[in-house]
């Protein structure tokens, strides 16, 4: 009888260490801060910044483009859950921006792109309303971003402000290290060759910080239709200045670029796909590429090797 007691009583006490450790399991939990992302290139600062003090989703993954995006149900929830969040803004998530708006009202929800001093921002051609939300594809535009980042969470936990500051700091020497080696690799590209045809206009900012002549088939956004005349203007280029290789995108459908190749050799001069870059989307968690270092440094070796 006492044996069976005494089993009893260490079921009973194992039983209630478990209780006690999946307790404090729940309680850890819950001191993260959570945080809902439209695109994974935020989601990679939070990660970077916030480390194992928050818990980070993001709504769009591989392959998706936000400026066509719409919010599922289950995506409703992941915002109302959220104790912050971060989103591009420029009009990037177009088809979510009444959300967004709203959500601004019940918790702080914040466009990082929209910290980039004004004057530092790009405008479509002509149309000087509509601002270039790519800001990403210039380390030191999105710098701006990194700041906003690691200032939010700060005010949201002011206790491990130290933590969320090293951390932040040790990640923009990491940028700018990737911003020196941006420079270097595209400076071995000929001048006359340094011409990035995409399908859409995704890399202006690109462009700009690294000294290429950048187009695209469709405008700022894969709303803007493309036509006939738009896919003569780009083979023209081509052939005027014997470029080579033109690129796709992970976003977006092949059709517009196969269309300029098709259009290239019907005038005899023959394109290539220089491969795939990463514009509005990164590459698959766990993958180099579903970094934002990694995703960068594929975009720089992919042009590089194609243009050089």
């Amino acid at each position: 009888m006492k044996n069976l007691l005494g089993k009893l009583l260490l079921v009973g006490a194992l039983g209630f260490g478990l209780t006690a450790c999946s307790s404090g399991a729940n309680s850890d939990e819950k001191e993260t801060i959570q945080v809902t992302t439209t695109i994974a290139q935020i989601a990679d600062i939070v990660e970077n910044i916030g480390g194992d003090k928050v818990e980070v989703q993001s709504l769009m993954g591989p392959g998706i483009d936000p400026h066509l995006y719409q919010a599922s149900q289950g995506d409703l929830s992941k915002l109302n859950d959220a104790d912050i969040i971060f989103y591009n803004g420029l009009r990037l998530e177009g088809r979510m921006g009444e959300i967004l708006n709203k959500m601004t009202e019940e918790k702080p929800t914040i466009a990082v792109a929209e910290s980039v001093p004004t004057e530092m921002l790009l405008v479509a051609e002509g149309e000087a309303d509509k601002t270039d939300p790519h800001v990403w594809f210039d380390i030191s535009l999105w710098l701006y971003a990194v700041e906003e980042v690691k200032d939010t969470l700060i005010e949201q936990d002011e206790e491990n402000a130290d933590y969320y500051e090293e951390n932040a700091a040790a990640y923009i020497e990491e940028l700018e290290e990737l911003d020196a080696y941006a420079k270097e690799q595209i400076a071995t590209i000929p001048q006359e060759s340094r011409v990035l045809v995409t399908a859409h206009d995704a890399f202006k900012y690109f462009g700009e910080a690294y000294d290429m002549e950048v187009t695209g088939l469709q405008g700022l956004s894969t709303d803007a239709e493309f036509g006939l005349n738009d896919v003569r203007s780009i083979v023209d280029l081509l052939v005027e200045r014997n470029i080579k290789a033109v690129f796709v995108e992970s976003s977006i459908s092949e059709d517009s670029i196969n269309a300029v190749v098709q259009g290239a050799e019907s005038r005899g001069h023959t394109v290539e796909i220089g491969g795939e870059l990463y514009s509005d989307a990164m590459g698959a968690a766990g993958t180099e590429t579903g970094t934002y270092l990694g995703m960068f440094r594929h975009n720089i070796e992919t042009i590089v090797n194609s243009l050089k």
